[in-house]
């Protein structure tokens, strides 16, 4: 595309794949970077941590100023001192304190399962009347109760169809699906947001999800997906997608689970809300079967793939990376060698733009993946040194004590706690500086692999 593109997307991989700025919606202002989701949200970060240092500048310096006014408003030499302390306090810009922004943040309760497989396919098959060849056919798997399966393939080709296949929503036309006597479902999908009462409210909806759900259970669960207050009692029908969703994911909260089917999840959700939506599944004590076409969501959960692709579906052991490297789609319009994690710009010369985008998707996830869990041990780090060091300081302000005293016991201790305190944290210093040459190399290599796939 030689022109401008402006695309809205909630795949954060795809969108930093193929964009050159970022527009977001933060706290109902427009911002604008050149560069990617990350470097929007690390400007956001830098501008609120600016803000409350000025914040809190400025109260400590209005409070300086109101001391002097009212300490010396009645002195009538102070008179001139105090009016131009006044009028200079009533023309100090107002700095408000930024309030907290509402955010998912849940966890899928599981059901207990005592067996080793929830549910098994056999030899199954799907087909309507009406199409020359059937979507699903000889499809045969098991799954275990912590499996996580992705379901990925173009539209159309019988996704959403298979998972109402093993929710039994649907009959196959050959071979069967087995559940185990424990099994037990949640759902979420486009059809079942699309069952909603328009004419109920979010908490009637929430409530209808269980027979033995309370006013005070559902109101909790509501909270949760951001339905404080009244605003538990909106209908369906003012809602938006993403609010639908969210209704839809609190009818999954009231009862407990082994087996999520997930169809398309991520659709009108935003991209905190996806995070959550993540790390909910990744918690989830249970097993999952997700349908989606991001591939974040794909690198981050899929363990084992069932696979739509040349007119087949089968199931492949691995993740999806596994997949792209060992196998690869056979009904692209063109197919060309994958690139080896060194490729050049030389490389991607040969390779077709799909390909190239998907290889600056994984890329990105990597090092998505890689820079986060190097920055969360540094964090890890720096916190346990900061209060290894606090210690440190009490337990030398007690020694001092103890040896006036004469507590020998108290003081024997009290040095081994400061010794030991110290060595840790030297050895917290020399693992903080390995990890940080870690994370700066790690992120000139992933922007040098980047810098070898531009379209």
């Amino acid at each position: 595309w030689k022109n401008g593109l402006i695309l809205i997307t909630h795949d954060r991989a795809f969108m930093d794949s193929v964009t050159t700025h970022t527009l977001g919606i933060h706290r109902r202002k427009i911002k604008k970077v050149e560069g990617t989701t990350q470097k929007l949200y690390d400007q956001i970060l830098q501008e609120e941590e600016l803000h409350e240092k000025t914040r809190a500048n400025d109260e400590k310096k209005r409070k300086e100023a109101e001391q002097f006014i009212n300490r010396f408003r009645v002195q009538a030499t102070r008179a001139t001192a105090v009016q131009s302390r006044i009028k200079a306090l009533a023309k100090r810009q107002t700095f408000t304190k930024l309030g907290a922004i509402n955010n998912l943040d849940f966890a899928f309760p599981a059901a207990p399962f005592p067996g080793k497989w929830m549910l098994t396919a056999d030899d199954l098959a799907f087909g309507y009347a009406s199409a020359m060849h059937p979507l699903i056919q000889g499809l045969g798997f098991s799954v275990g109760k912590r499996d996580r399966f992705a379901v990925v393939g173009k539209n159309g080709k019988g996704k959403t169809t298979l998972l109402n296949l093993l929710a039994r929503e649907l009959s196959p036309t050959d071979g069967n699906v087995t559940h185990h006597a424990n099994l037990r479902i949640a759902s979420f999908g486009q059809t079942n947001i699309d069952r909603l009462d328009r004419e109920k409210t979010v908490l009637d909806e929430i409530i209808a999800a269980h027979p033995d759900a309370t006013q005070a259970s559902a109101r909790a669960i509501a909270g949760l997906m951001m339905f404080e207050g009244d605003h538990a009692l909106k209908k369906v029908n003012v809602l938006s997608g993403g609010e639908r969703s969210r209704v839809l994911l609190g009818k999954l909260l009231i009862s407990p689970a082994n087996l999520l089917l997930l169809d398309e999840p991520s659709n009108h959700l935003d991209m905190e809300s996806v995070d959550a939506l993540l790390e909910a599944v990744d918690a989830f004590d249970g097993a999952v079967i997700i349908v989606t076409h991001s591939e974040m969501i794909l690198h981050a959960v899929a363990t084992r793939l069932i696979v739509f692709d040349n007119g087949a579906v089968s199931v492949f052991e691995g993740t999806y990376r596994d997949f792209l490297e060992r196998v690869g789609w056979q009904d692209e319009h063109a197919i060309v060698p994958r690139a080896s994690g060194n490729a050049t710009g030389k490389h991607a010369k040969n390779m077709t733009k799909k390909e190239i985008r998907r290889m600056r998707a994984e890329i990105i996830s990597d090092r998505s993946k890689i820079l986060g869990a190097l920055q969360q041990k540094i964090t890890t780090r720096e916190e346990t040194i900061t209060h290894l060091e606090a210690t440190v300081e009490e337990d030398t302000a007690a020694l001092v004590d103890a040896s006036a005293g004469g507590a020998s016991d108290s003081i024997r201790k009290l040095s081994k706690s400061i010794h030991d305190g110290k060595q840790r944290v030297d050895e917290l210093f020399t693992e903080l500086e390995t990890l940080t040459e870690e994370h700066d190399t790690a992120s000139k290599a992933f922007d040098e692999k980047l810098k070898g796939f531009q379209e």
